[in-house]
């Protein structure tokens, strides 16, 4: 059925026409919902459905929206669930271009949701005030622009998800809060699945005060009770602000590729901070982070098998290059670690803690079996190792470039409270 404005529309949607076409731009005081099984499609081009201080469109279950801009207010869901049903169906989103949020969250009678996205860009979001946050490690998370949550711990729920091309922010005019958000209930309860996730150019800023020890927020963030089989982030991912994390991992990943630049502004930001179990991880461009404790990339729990970087570069006190406390497999860089910094506090699991920016840091707990660094290691502080092994172990250590130190103070390596490294390739820079 076609439909040119607002009365059509809501007769359409009253008498549960199964496919709607939008033939004109609609401007609308409040919100819509369409019943199970109807799809809201434009039926030509350049087609606005527009929402005045009110949410968008609300879903019921087996519903898809297609070829459509949807606008409202940047704060409120542009898209979003809202249904008593137990079986949502298949949900499909695609060629749709959004100011606002889109918010596919499961709770309550709702247990299982099958989703589809091909071709969706966020242009301007702001998902901060929603109360549904996971916490562990000590921090909470703020959802993102873009949300896939199964908010619901009964025994049988849970979400499958398949997004392509997806979108959010623009350069240096990010969404706010994370922004593509995917999570589970935990760790034990309300899983997803992520068979594919495939994302264009990615910009998002969490807005947290600078000093804030307990709140943190990702460009892409995998939070617990997720398995996501294959992501590849065909654009480049950036973050902004305080405790911003580009990449992060608190679930399961068995392959990820980055085929651009990722990189984080903001103070205790961190490239890739991994928590969860990844198998594969590869980045064919550098890891760049700029600001107080930024780092480039950090193991702090779980494990990752094997990860390839190419480069790793970190400016600010504080910045470590790569950190790892727990044990990992194989770990490669291509091109080298630089930082430039000396001593700086960052964020820790919800503490703020002083960091030398070293550029290989291995703590107590932290052991990597292989670890190839064919490029330099470059510092550029006071105070400052190259590389580290701090109660860690190494077993097997490839190097093929050179260290270099800019300042006075720094050091070579440094192997310190029982840490244990195969030194071969580092003969000539003991005691030095």
């Amino acid at each position: 059925m076609k439909v040119k404005n607002e009365i059509e529309l809501r007769e359409a949607l009253a008498s549960g026409e199964k496919t709607i076409e939008l033939v004109s731009s609609i401007q609308l005081m409040e919100t819509i919902k369409l019943g199970p099984g109807q799809k809201l499609v434009a039926g030509e081009k350049d087609i606005l459905l527009s929402f005045i201080q009110t949410d968008g469109v609300a879903l019921s279950g087996d519903n898809e929206i297609q070829g459509l801009a949807i606008q409202t207010r940047p704060d409120r869901r542009a898209i979003y669930i809202d249904s008593l049903l137990e079986d949502l169906g298949d949900i499909g989103l695609r060629d749709l271009t959004l100011t606002g949020m889109v918010q596919l969250m499961t709770r309550g009678k709702n247990k299982t949701l099958s989703i589809w996205v091909d071709g969706l860009d966020i242009v301007s979001a702001d998902a901060r005030a929603y109360p549904q946050r996971p916490m562990k490690y000590g921090v909470v998370v703020h959802q993102g622009a873009f949300t896939v949550y199964n908010f619901n711990p009964r025994e049988g729920s849970h979400i499958s998800f398949h997004g392509e091309n997806i979108s959010l922010g623009r350069k240096n005019a990010p969404v706010l809060g994370s922004g593509l958000f995917i999570s589970g209930f935990n760790d034990q309860a309300g899983p997803v699945t992520v068979e594919k996730l495939t994302t264009g150019a990615i910009y998002s800023n969490g807005m947290v005060p600078p000093g804030q020890p307990n709140l943190i927020t990702g460009a892409i963030f995998i939070v617990y009770g997720v398995h996501a089989k294959d992501i590849l982030s065909k654009g480049e991912v950036t973050s902004y602000g305080t405790n911003d994390m580009v990449l992060d991992v608190w679930g399961q990943v068995d392959q990820w590729v980055t085929k651009k630049e990722v990189t984080s502004y903001g103070p205790s930001g961190i490239g890739f901070v991994n928590f969860g179990r990844v198998k594969n991880f590869k980045a064919e461009e550098a890891i760049k982070t700029y600001g107080l404790g930024a780092r480039g990339f950090n193991q702090y729990d779980g494990t990752i098998e094997k990860a390839q970087f190419k480069r790793i570069e970190t400016k600010g006190d504080g910045s470590i290059g790569m950190q790892f406390s727990k044990a990992v497999g194989e770990i490669k860089v291509l091109e080298g670690i630089s930082t430039q910094g000396s001593t700086g506090q960052t964020l820790v699991k919800g503490v703020i803690k002083e960091l030398q920016a070293d550029a290989i840091s291995v703590l107590e707990g932290g052991s990597i079996k292989k670890l190839s660094i064919l490029g330099d290691l470059v510092v550029g502080g006071q105070e400052v190792v190259a590389y580290h092994v701090d109660g860690g172990r190494v077993d097997r250590l490839e190097f093929q470039g050179q260290i270099k130190r800019d300042q006075e103070g720094s050091k070579a390596l440094l192997i310190e409270n029982g840490g244990q490294s195969d030194l071969k390739d580092l003969e000539e820079y003991i005691n030095k």
